[in-house]
């Protein structure tokens, strides 16, 4: 039994804030303003000007990807393209690798204005191939030994650009999966345990992982759930597989499905393929790119919701969002469901008509309020990209709240790092003031609403008695400090099951087994 004193942020459903909360055999068994006689002698922890919170939940990322760049080389905070290239230089001088893996790269964070070339990463690769992902995981530049490896089939598909390196829409996808295949399951599982400890430092209890780029049989589907089943310190991990195909799932005992990849309805802004319902501002002959037919997707939605399972679909632009909208409709009239919780990821540029189905149907977003002027893709891009109406309708969290749809937010991670007070502050600074919420909405975005989101809202998500003792610590209340100053609060802790995360430590073929043999959800 363990009693905390100080500032308890519930988050239930009244955000009622309490002085005490007691822990017992890993369960909560009280809240309240005043400390019941019978837990007085219990061990105490004094918060102080600390605060007890929720874990948060980062309810959409790639996360067998983001492990693997987690362990390679980040090139996201470089200001040139000729630091990138110095970056390059060290990394394959020391990797022992024998592919080299990068990310980050964005044409306009970097002074030159464009993206970095084949020939210039040619210079410095120390004739290693090279798979350099751009910043927002849907395109890449490879250098020439990449480029040679790689599979005949590439140069027939769409974003093929060999003069550049750089690859886009479906031959990015072929390229990513290529590396896939080359990269070891056993590293891979690896790198997953440690980035695993790395969200935990960031006080996130709960990740939505998407996953299916490649692996022959969907091995990397297994390896994932395997890997969600085996985690230990109470750690959550929701498999999502990235497929079109139900049995993908199913075979799989997982209730859910969908994510990005094949189950992406169009691309993104930065590599200018979001398909749209009206054409770019910077370019009157491109609307984008629309990946499936409405026909197709709607069958894939009316099998899916008919199997039982939970549906997400990434969309980034208007037109790809009224795509997803409308088939979740169908699918839904076709076969009605009252508590389905499919989802529209991403939901960046949403019209009126689909934001009502969303209000109507039931349907959540998993948003990701860190592209609110993202230092990769900053506002005067967008706003050279999208005209001015549209730039200031972008991630609209204020929106969607106001018709009383359930708004959670993920890092997309490695698009930008699973950092939840990230979240926190540009929710509630929005670079539209017309968007913003508040700072206890925005935490009930962050923490319950995630957990609601795959229906684990029943154990998790809140600080109510009954619940497991899940639990993160925060330097400081974020209810009473300054907006502009939400950027600040440090993660001091996680509790999960009423104990300290302590970082995975089984081996990785003991893991493997566990998960393989376990009952514990994924």
């Amino acid at each position: 039994m363990k009693v905390y004193h100080g500032k308890v942020l519930s988050v239930n459903a009244r955000d009622e804030v309490f002085s005490w909360l007691v822990e017992d055999g890993g369960r909560i068994v009280f809240v309240g303003g005043e400390l019941p006689e019978r837990y007085a002698g219990a061990p105490r922890v004094e918060l102080g000007e600390r605060a007890l919170i929720p874990p948060f939940a980062d309810t959409h990322q790639h996360f067998a990807s983001f492990s693997a760049f987690n362990a390679g080389l980040n090139v996201m905070e470089a200001e040139s393209n000729e630091e990138i290239l110095s970056m390059v230089d060290r990394f394959a001088a020391d990797c022992p690798n024998k592919t080299l893996i990068a990310f980050g790269a964005s044409p306009y964070s970097v002074r030159e204005r464009r993206l970095v070339s084949r020939a210039e990463l040619d210079r410095v690769t120390h004739g290693k191939p090279l798979f350099l992902v751009k910043y927002d995981g849907h395109a890449c530049v490879v250098n020439t030994a990449l480029l040679r490896k790689l599979p005949k089939k590439v140069a027939s598909l769409r974003g093929w650009h060999p003069d550049t390196g750089e690859m886009n829409q479906e031959a990015f996808f072929a390229v990513s999966d290529f590396i896939t295949n080359a990269i070891s399951p056993l590293e891979l599982l690896r790198d997953m345990q440690l980035a695993a400890d790395f969200e935990a430092a960031k006080g996130i209890g709960l990740i939505h992982t998407v996953s299916g780029v490649g692996f022959p049989m969907d091995l990397d589907v297994s390896m994932e759930t395997w890997f969600a089943r085996s985690l230990q310190s109470g750690l959550q991990l929701r498999v999502f597989p990235q497929s079109m195909e139900v049995k993908t799932a199913l075979r799989r005992g997982l209730p859910r499905i969908g994510g990005c990849f094949a189950c992406a309805l169009d691309g993104c802004f930065g590599s200018q393929d979001a398909a749209m319902n009206a054409p770019y501002a910077s370019d009157p002959s491109n609307s984008g790119v629309l990946y499936y037919t409405d026909e197709q997707v709607t069958d894939f939605c009316k099998k899916a919701n008919r199997a039982g399972l939970q549906i997400e679909m990434h969309a980034i632009g208007d037109r790809a969002f009224d795509q997803a909208a409308r088939a979740l409709r169908a699918a839904l009239d076709d076969f009605p469901r009252t508590d389905h919780r499919h989802g529209i990821i991403h939901a960046c540029l949403p019209t009126e008509e689909g934001m009502a189905i969303c209000r109507d149907y039931a349907v959540q977003l998993p948003m990701q309020i860190a592209f609110d002027n993202w230092r990769q893709e900053p506002q005067e891009y967008t706003g050279a990209l999208l005209g001015a109406e549209r730039n200031a309708a972008l991630n609209p969290v204020r929106s969607f709240l106001e018709l009383g749809c359930t708004v959670s937010f993920g890092s997309d991670a490695p698009c930008t790092s699973p950092d939840p007070v990230v979240w926190l502050y540009k929710a509630v600074n929005h670079s539209n003031p017309s968007q913003r919420v508040s700072i206890r909405e925005a935490l009930r975005m962050a923490t319950y609403n995630g957990y609601r989101t795959s229906f684990d809202e029943t154990e998790r998500g809140s600080l109510e008695p009954g619940k497991l003792a899940d639990m993160a610590i925060l330097s400081r209340d974020p209810y009473e400090t300054d907006p502009a100053k939400l950027s600040e609060l440090k993660v001091e802790g996680l509790i999960l099951g009423g104990e300290p995360y302590r970082k995975q430590s089984q081996s990785v073929p003991a893991a493997v087994l566990r998960g393989m043999f376990s009952r514990n959800r994924a």
